[in-house]
């Protein structure tokens, strides 16, 4: 598979779209509300987060809806895309992007409870990087279907849901689940008109970098650090720019999984699609296969 890149001159054409953004006031998530409103000044915007949006953003409040929200909770991610969709009668692509990096060692470090007895591990990175993300996944699709225009829903996976990242094996493990949940959805989405895909960046220069470090770094000076050792570093515009070509594409992004690394681009599913006879053999494929009428579906 070839490589490629995106630039903010191809998405000319995204416009009138209102686009949900979990995690939307820093980072990726950011990167992605400034570029889509440079696409076009006709576009609107729900930001789902702790905070507001930096003052200097820009856009006028009539076309910017912010929900103080806690990711976590059901009752608050809901309220925010009633809220939206009550402002702006539509919603034309979900960004579910909130979430957080590896929280301390849950495996191999043991914590006792006041009684003595190993304690509950901590499952903060389970419950915002998989079970929130679902509900904002549900949450799209019902507001998608209640519109009856379709749309897309963009997920942030990881180059960690597709290799495993040691010292991060729940941060891997909720990002594999990410994309395992739009291989798994992407056959009954389409049937709505709507395309379900996934962003996989590799490390990328945003706030997350600086979490659980002590050092106080900035992210700019650790991701230099990263540079210097040979680890090839993405900045949050390249990431941003990879969501808006999966609007830009509709339907014919269903299914993709589009890895971002040193600020160039891969469908890594389609790959994985065209490679099938290689890493489940042909026989096994054939007897997956068997009784099968629907065609292969043109990513895996």
């Amino acid at each position: 598979m070839d490589t490629f890149r995106v630039t903010e001159a191809d998405l000319r054409g995204i416009e009138n779209k209102v686009v949900v953004v979990t995690g939307g006031s820093s980072g990726i998530g950011l990167a992605t509300v400034k570029l889509l409103d440079s696409v076009s000044n006709t576009n609107r915007f729900i930001i789902i987060d702790r905070t507001p949006p930096p003052s200097d953003l820009g856009i006028p409040s009539e076309r910017l809806f912010f929900h103080k929200t806690e990711i976590t909770s059901w009752v608050q991610q809901r309220a925010a895309f009633e809220g939206g969709y009550a402002k702006f009668g539509q919603i034309d692509a979900v960004f579910a992007n909130a979430g957080i990096a590896e929280h301390e060692d849950q495996f191999f470090t043991d914590k006792y409870d006041n009684n003595g007895r190993l304690a509950e591990p901590d499952r903060r990175v389970l419950n915002i990087d998989m079970d929130a993300f679902c509900d904002t996944v549900k949450l799209a699709v019902h507001f998608m279907r209640k519109s009856k225009s379709g749309g897309s829903i963009i997920c942030t996976a990881s180059l960690a849901g597709y290799l495993a990242s040691a010292g991060a094996p729940l941060y891997s493990a909720a990002k594999h689940g990410v994309v395992g949940l739009m291989r798994a959805m992407k056959q009954e989405t389409a049937k709505l008109n709507i395309a379900i895909s996934v962003v996989a960046p590799a490390i990328t220069v945003t706030p997350i970098l600086r979490q659980n470090r002590e050092d106080g770094g900035s992210e700019e000076v650790l991701a230099q650090g990263f540079s210097k050792a040979g680890v090839p570093i993405n900045k949050a515009e390249s990431i941003a720019l990879a969501v808006g070509h999966l609007i830009k594409q509709g339907r014919q992004g269903n299914g993709a999984g589009i890895f971002v690394q040193a600020d160039r681009m891969v469908d890594l599913e389609r790959g994985l699609a065209k490679s099938r006879e290689i890493w489940m053999s042909k026989e096994m494929l054939d007897l997956f296969r068997g009784g099968r009428e629907a065609p292969l579906f043109s990513r895996i």
